[in-house]
């Protein structure tokens, strides 16, 4: 189940990272901007979490009050137990790998590595040592006395990675580091930054808005919208079990169709059509059902097996669209557009723009939200 967006505990006794009531507010009086809004969560030690939400959410505000770049107006911020809330960043046990990596264009490759050592100061040796043991751990042995104008992008990245974790730091802070890679060495880098954190143990806060990012790489990850934390959980009960019609649009795709709940087991849909659906929400209740497009089976008019011709629905395909590994239809009905997806491996016929068809679907399949 999702956890209660009260609590939203990590899974472990001691937290890496732990947030009371953080709230944080820009501008005076007359124009108070509510970045983020008492926002409670757990992040676990060891553990690969990403915050996930639109631009202008609050997910890199929330980061950089963890890293000690911003401060919260209202709240606590913990960290291992100790309360880091007021504190400058370097008297915080954490460190930052940014977008655009901020590395040192004068500095070749062992000498960024090594630069937070040196500062804290580190003899030559010893930083040069460890700076080393780090660039071979991100797979870049060889490359010390490149600059980065010499490296790729993805090569860069992995700098800015052995930078940010040579000082040892308690938690690593990721704002959006894959986002200025091209999509084929951001997916290879998906695998890369969860490997290294699996190595390391290190506690990972990852932000992103890409949907995609999150699931692949995250074991909890964190919905946020407009400044407020909706919902916290794995990639499996945010894709299954959304709280909300927000999460379950920004998850992955969906086709959400209106209904009103007769009782606790049955709702009618917009066309009339009653379907059995499990709900806690009242009679008269207005509701969203979140239906997954690979949860609906396409085939030819009248062509549904028996038992799910009570919630077959019958269209006309509008659009096909072959992504190789599948087939998007968006099937128009008279009173609502279904997008459905099927692996193109299994695809027996293909339909076109125009072919009349039915669309039917397990009733588990069925997911209940509100607004």
């Amino acid at each position: 189940m999702a956890e209660s967006a009260e609590t939203h505990g990590a899974t472990r006794a001691n937290p890496a990272v732990a947030l009371r009531g953080i709230t944080k507010r820009f501008g005076s009086d007359d124009t108070v901007v509510v970045a983020v809004d008492d926002v409670s969560l757990d992040i676990a030690d060891g553990e690969f979490f990403a915050m996930l939400g639109p631009s202008g959410c609050g997910k890199t505000t929330t980061l950089r009050m963890i890293a000690g770049l911003e401060f919260p107006t209202e709240g606590s911020l913990k960290i291992f137990g100790d309360e880091v809330g007021t504190l400058p960043p370097n008297k915080r046990p954490v460190n930052t790998v940014f977008q655009n990596y901020a590395l040192f264009p004068h500095m070749t490759v062992l000498d960024n590595v090594s630069f937070g050592l040196r500062m804290q100061k580190v003899s030559k040796s010893d930083a040069a040592a460890r700076a080393r043991e780090l660039i071979g751990l991100v797979r870049l042995s060889g490359m010390e006395h490149r600059k980065p104008a010499q490296l790729s992008g993805g090569q860069q990245q992995r700098v800015a990675l052995a930078r940010a974790l040579v000082n040892r730091p308690k938690v690593l802070l990721l704002d959006e580091p894959l986002g200025a890679l091209d999509l084929k060495l951001r997916q290879e880098m998906q695998g890369e930054l969860k490997s290294l954190q699996r190595e390391l143990g290190v506690s990972f806060v990852f932000v992103t808005h890409d949907q995609e990012e999150a699931l692949t790489m995250s074991d909890r990850i964190a919905v946020m919208d407009d400044g407020r934390l909706l919902q916290v959980g794995s990639a499996e009960d945010l894709y299954e079990r959304p709280v909300n019609r927000f999460v379950a649009d920004f998850i992955g795709q969906t086709n959400l169709i209106e209904a009103t709940v007769a009782d606790g087991a049955t709702i009618v849909l917009a066309n009339g059509s009653k379907v059995a659906a499990t709900t806690a929400h009242p009679a008269g209740a207005k509701v969203f059902m979140s239906l997954r497009p690979e949860s609906i089976t396409i085939g030819e008019r009248g062509s549904a097996p028996a038992e799910f011709r009570a919630d077959c629905l019958d269209g006309t395909v509008s659009e096909a669209t072959y992504l190789g590994h599948a087939v998007d239809y968006h099937v128009s009905i008279d009173w609502i557009d279904l997008e459905v997806r099927t692996p193109a491996v299994v695809a027996r016929k293909r339909y076109r723009p125009g072919d009349n068809v039915s669309v039917w679907w397990n009733r588990a399949s069925n997911w209940l939200v509100a607004d």
